[in-house]
């Protein structure tokens, strides 16, 4: 199969990265970290227009793509000091969910067999279905636990009568035992959905729903020491799940169900980092990036971000733990490192 590159536009990779082909195992031998691109957006219920976010993200700077990102923090450049390739998009057709997701499971297992972390860029949050999935068939099933930003639960039964949506992939990854419900945590929670029945559901499974009044109140790093303590409790791998419409709207208004009152820019990019740093990851994915409701590309300059603080963040973590390399920088928020 020809390397498809991006579904909706040139074949450019993130911020310059090599070019890797997922059916040529030689050309991303060796990578610490694949991105891979998820073009749907089949699973929507307001506004489509996800399907373009992988295009955004990997576009989206004012700095040449040069495959260069020093973190002026942490004293590290991740795209230079681990291998980072790009395998391009899954070709994911809208009209055919259960193949585009199959499609995307099965590519995402291949990066995680191969000993790399899969960065999937999407999409709705109907693949956070198969991106969790297909790491949970390597780290081992019910072995994988998940940290999931957003402002909607996604834990819905059906959505409009079918199994597979924007709105139930978490309910999807713990009907299957891929992943526990004692070992799910969300952030940002807020709005007027679910309904009291799949609340009721939620607590049933032992979830843990950090809403947003709880955040305010007690503090996001505080709300983060706790959810870090449950994610590497009797698990062996964190899968993050990053749905930007966790952002309050008036700084990320390019998704499509936008819920006021959320996290800012600075908090989402803090916590990432934290998470990248303390944590055992073993996948990401940042979704719902929706291009035609963007404003002067900010929710795209954001997604991108996340991915680059999620990307610096394993790199600190790597030096850290490998002594022949030279030593990152400290954290500046300091406390935040304690206990790791």
């Amino acid at each position: 199969m020809t390397r498809l590159g991006n579904m909706y536009g040139p074949d450019a990779t993130f911020l310059g990265v090599p070019k890797a082909d997922l059916d040529k195992p030689d050309s991303w031998a060796g990578s610490d970290v694949v991105i891979v691109g998820a073009p749907f957006d089949g699973g929507t219920s307001h506004r489509p227009g996800a399907r373009f976010g992988p295009q955004a993200i990997r576009f989206t700077d004012y700095l040449p793509h040069d495959g260069s990102r020093p973190h002026l923090a942490l004293g590290v450049d991740p795209l230079a000091e681990m291998k980072v390739t790009d395998a391009g998009d899954v070709e994911m057709p809208s009209g055919d969910t259960e193949r585009s997701l199959r499609r995307l499971e099965d590519a995402v297992y291949r990066v995680c067999h191969a000993g790399a972390i899969p960065v999937i860029l999407g999409g709705d949050h109907t693949i956070a279905l198969p991106d969790a999935t297909g790491v949970a068939r390597h780290v081992g099933w019910g072995r994988l636990s998940v940290i999931h930003f957003d402002a909607h639960a996604d834990t819905g039964n059906t959505q409009f009568g079918a199994l597979h949506g924007h709105g139930t992939p978490m309910r999807r990854l713990i009907e299957s035992g891929a992943v526990r419900g004692d070992r799910f945590l969300q952030m940002g929670l807020r709005g007027y959905w679910p309904e009291p029945e799949t609340l009721d559901w939620m607590a049933l499974q032992r979830m843990r729903s950090f809403e947003m009044t709880e955040v305010v109140a007690r503090g996001l790093d505080d709300c983060l020491t706790e959810a870090f303590a449950i994610a590497t409790d009797d698990c062996d791998g964190v899968f993050l799940s990053v749905d930007i419409d966790v952002v309050d709207p008036g700084m990320a208004p390019g998704t499509g169900t936008p819920e006021p009152g959320g996290l800012t820019g600075r908090q989402l990019l803090d916590a990432v980092r934290r998470i990248a740093m303390a944590l055992p990851l073993a996948g990401i994915d940042v979704v719902e990036v929706a291009p035609p409701f963007d404003h002067a590309e900010v929710t795209a300059f954001l997604a991108n971000r996340v991915v680059l603080e999620a990307l610096s963040g394993i790199a600190w973590r790597r030096r850290r733990q490998d002594p022949d390399r030279s030593p990152a920088r400290p954290d500046p928020a300091a406390p935040l490192l304690d206990g790791r």
